[in-house]
Parts: C-alpha cells; structure tokens; sequence
C-alpha cells in the first residue's frame, strides 16, 4: 500500500512538473517582443527554419514539419509568409481541426508587425 502511494504521489508531482516546465519553454522569439515584421518573417522561408504568420501571429513550425500528417511539400511553400488562408483552408476548403489550433501556441514568435 505504501509502495502505491509513493508512486502515485511521485507520479503527480513528475506531471506537475513538465507541466510547468512546458510552459515555461514556450517561444517567444521576436525582436525584443515588440514583434515580428515581414522582413524579418521572410528571412525564416525554408523548411529547414520555417516561420509563418497565421491571423496576425508568427509562428516557427521548423520543428512541426516532420510530424505533419502531409508531406513537407505541404507546408514549405508557406515559410516565410503570411499562410493565414492555407491554414483557415487547407488549400481546398477545409479548416484545421482544434488540435491543429490547440498546437499552435507552442509555436508562437510573437505577433506579426503590420507592414509599414
């Protein structure tokens, strides 16, 4: 019972603790977090350092790339641009599911600065 116990409480605590540690990794890479701008954007444009903006918001989906569901060849023609409509879209109507948007914030840069 006491074996039971302990490792129920340390498994709690092992959950707790990515947690935390999870969260405090997120990204927020930006120019100073003041944000991203467009040139800075489409300096991150290939599929080996692949940034792009979705409603306003960049993200670095480098990592992402190989654990989608679809080839590379899907997602790379979008690094370093705004790619807001091929998410909202898939390139054919459909949109992203809300695991896709669950996702998203794990990939955040910052927001996209408007242009100008």
């Amino acid at each position: 019972m006491y074996t039971c116990f302990v490792a129920f409480w340390a498994s709690a605590i092992s959950i707790w603790a990515y947690a935390m540690l999870a969260a405090g990794t997120q990204r927020e890479l930006g120019t100073g977090g003041a944000g991203v701008s467009l040139e800075e954007l489409a300096r991150h444009a290939s599929e080996a350092d692949c940034w792009m903006a979705i409603d306003g918001v960049v993200y670095d989906v480098t990592d992402y790339i190989p654990r989608h569901p679809t080839s590379p060849a899907v997602m790379t023609p979008w690094c370093g641009k705004d790619a807001s409509d091929a998410y909202r879209t898939k390139g054919y109507g459909r949109p992203h599911s809300p695991a896709a948007d669950a996702m998203l914030p794990e990939y955040r840069v910052g927001p996209l600065l408007p242009d100008g």
